[in-house]
């Protein structure tokens, strides 16, 4: 039942990784062709929501990395806590390797971030840029290799990339935070612990969790923390298992991550990555990509995570900390560490909020994400076609 859910799992994530390239080319199509008014424009179409007197007011590119992609890691988080509760992260042996291996893939490619760009504090907003890893991207090269990569991998690749998405909410709750408003985040708390309540009566009526869950998004948005928090929060809230009226045991957690895994990959992080990966390259100068930012993010990605995973990974395997996954060799989880250099999505949302969405650096940090991901997919599929038609 665990290795058919996996296996689920990996073929939307996969699936993904295609509708993510083809939304990619066309925002960037769009971008420079004489279609680039119509996709500015599109990108600020004015969306307003209001009840009475109170009313939430942004433009769609807004709605987007503010609400839908708060739904996005509220799937992360109900990810993080069935893995957590009794799935590949539920005991310390499975969670160690991937965990330290997370560690590792964020540590470095932030310290070479800072090596480029500790001399100029706002370049360093962008400090988190390359820790990221696309799930969807990674497991969709991965799976381009068919059954000849071992099953063990793809769940590390998995369980890595999951405990990645939960460092990057710690970082957006800790340091990409603006002034806070005190009245909000109180709400925010009384909704926090209306939804503790709720689960700890076993109330099983989704919609009354989803009613709070607004609530909640709302407080947190008008609060000066990321809305995307709301989403995790709410997540772990969601019970594991409950008891329905007619005494017939149900997961709420596991329906609601299914029912949500086809919005998710198919419309949510498609349509994030069509308003976001719009990179102008007319007026991008060739050597913008050699600045500390770009050269940051780019090596971060290409480098800092493939380093860092493979080299943090290899010490706890030797330590004896944690074990070679089943049946793959130190050459094979060098290719998959190389793939984690795929930030993609991940790394664009850090960016807008690294940057505040500015243009100041005219698209070139936008772009180095795509060229540091591109490089990592093509370079780890290449290696680890290689490795594996050697076994």
């Amino acid at each position: 039942m665990m290795l058919s859910t996996i296996e689920e799992f990996i073929k939307k994530e996969s699936s993904s990784g295609v509708v993510l390239i083809a939304v990619t080319l066309l925002a960037l199509f769009l971008q420079n062709s004489f279609f680039t008014d119509f996709y500015s424009d599109f990108l600020r179409t004015p969306v307003q929501i209001s009840i009475g007197t109170f009313g939430i007011a942004k433009p769609l590119f807004l709605w987007v990395n503010d609400g839908l992609m708060a739904i996005f890691f509220f799937l992360v988080g109900l990810e993080v806590k069935r893995e957590v509760l009794e799935g590949e992260l539920s005991s310390k042996t499975q969670v160690a390797l991937p965990a330290i291996a997370a560690l590792g893939g964020m540590i470095l490619p932030a310290l070479i971030f800072t090596f480029f760009n500790l001399k100029d504090s706002f370049s360093m907003n962008g400090w988190a840029i390359p820790t990221a890893t696309d799930i969807a991207f990674a497991l969709g090269i991965l799976s381009l290799l068919g059954n000849r990569v071992p099953a063990s991998l793809k769940i590390f690749l998995m369980a890595l990339a999951i405990i990645d998405d939960l460092g990057a909410i710690v970082i957006i709750a800790l340091f990409y935070t603006s002034n806070l408003s005190l009245v909000s985040i109180l709400v925010a708390f009384g909704a926090i612990i209306v939804l503790v309540v709720m689960n700890h009566l076993k109330v099983i009526k989704k919609a009354a969790y989803v009613l709070v869950g607004i609530v909640l998004w709302i407080s947190v948005l008008k609060s000066g923390v990321h809305a995307t928090i709301a989403g995790v929060v709410l997540a772990f809230c969601i019970p594991l298992y409950s008891t329905n009226r007619n005494g017939k045991r149900f997961s709420m957690l596991k329906e609601m991550e299914h029912d949500l895994h086809y919005w998710v990959a198919f419309f949510i992080l498609p349509l994030f990555a069509f308003v976001n990966a719009g990179v102008d390259l007319k007026g991008l100068s060739p050597m913008a990509l050699f600045s500390d930012v770009s050269l940051g993010i780019i090596l971060g990605l290409f480098l800092g995570k493939q380093l860092g995973v493979f080299g943090f990974s290899f010490l706890a395997i030797k330590l004896g900390f944690a074990s070679l996954p089943t049946g793959s060799s130190f050459k094979q989880l060098y290719g998959v560490s190389i793939l984690t250099g795929i930030g993609f999505t991940m790394s664009l949302f850090v960016n807008t909020l690294a940057y505040n969405d500015t243009n100041l650096f005219y698209y070139a940090d936008k772009l180095a994400i795509l060229l540091g991901s591109f490089l990592s997919g093509v370079i780890g599929y290449i290696f680890l076609k290689s490795t594996l038609k050697a076994v």
